[in-house]
């Protein structure tokens, strides 16, 4: 829900002459099933998140770009041009970044703060019903993969085991799975902790400057949600139109400045002010980001392993 606002669609509009309906999905799943039961017939564009790129490529979802179409590819920063989850950004481009973390209220905490995965378990009796956790398989059994020291990317079939059981000891303390419908409750006091993206938190901390955003000492992720056209798209100039438009450096930097989401867009970042340059839960220092990892894709077992144990974790 972070990724538009009024004023972005009524500029594209005003720039292109399209009109854009946006939808939300609160995840990358929920978004892989609606196009796969024939729903895609509705959008040109979609953002599926860097591995689910990988996974529609396979389901054969994705039209490859028409790279004479795009403008601005040679802006990407580095790391965003040909990425792993995409070679060559032949079905994707990447629209935005940041990390996964732990956004808390300090008040709440009786001054015991965060400063790993594991201040879920061990302060399992405060926090009774008052955690939430992002309704994603792979971001949530990831983070507890690396509080096991393991990777994010795990396909080891024992240890994607062990992060399932150790989730199971810590479902007292969930009162929900969810990736947007945290916020308020983190900001009234019904929730103490939350798992979520730092757009969301930086967010949230705009609302109210005593919420906290922490990325945890043994790591976590660094994703990247991108454009992508579905094969079943009815609009492809109006894709393209949208993609160019987003990769304008004058436009990234007026989304960034307004939605408070990390561009990949070089001259977007140089454009920036200083305060927003400087804000580590936007742009995290290397020392941290070294220790995170992008979510990359797992073959389809290994992909069907993660979906069996989270369906018996949320369904329990």
């Amino acid at each position: 829900s972070g990724y538009f606002d009024d004023e972005l669609l009524t500029s594209f509009t005003e720039s292109t002459g399209y009109k854009v309906v946006a939808d939300i999905y609160d995840s990358n799943e929920t978004m892989l099933a609606k196009l796969q039961a024939g729903g895609g017939g509705a959008y040109s564009i979609i953002y599926p998140s860097d591995y689910m790129v990988q996974q529609m490529i396979e389901l054969d979802l994705l039209e490859p770009l028409d790279k004479a179409s795009i403008k601005g590819l040679g802006d990407l920063l580095p790391n965003f041009q040909s990425p792993v989850y995409d070679a060559d950004n032949a079905h994707s481009v990447p629209a935005s970044w940041g990390t996964t973390g732990l956004a808390y209220n300090p008040a709440t905490l009786n001054g015991v703060e965060p400063t790993d995965w594991n201040y879920l378990w061990d302060n399992k009796a405060k926090l009774s019903r008052r955690v939430t956790l992002i309704n994603d398989p792979r971001e949530v059994l990831g983070a507890v993969l690396r509080s096991l020291g393991y990777s994010y990317n795990s396909t080891d079939a024992k240890q994607i085991e062990e992060a399932y059981k150790r989730l199971v000891e810590i479902k007292p303390v969930i009162t929900n799975f969810t990736t947007d419908g945290w916020r308020d409750l983190l900001i009234t006091g019904d929730v103490f902790i939350s798992m979520g993206y730092s757009v969301d938190a930086i967010d949230v901390i705009a609302e109210d400057s005593k919420i906290k955003y922490l990325i945890p000492a043994s790591g976590s992720s660094i994703w990247t949600d991108t454009m992508a056209i579905p094969k079943s798209a009815p609009n492809r100039d109006a894709a393209y139109a949208w993609i160019n438009f987003m990769l304008e450096p004058a436009n990234a930097t007026k989304i960034v400045e307004r939605l408070k989401f990390a561009t990949p867009i070089k001259p977007a970042i140089d454009l920036l002010p200083p305060d927003l340059k400087a804000n580590t839960n936007l742009f995290p220092p290397a020392e941290i980001l070294a220790k995170c990892e992008g979510i990359a894709p797992v073959d389809s077992k290994i992909a069907e392993l993660y979906d069996r144990y989270w369906t018996e974790l949320t369904s329990a």
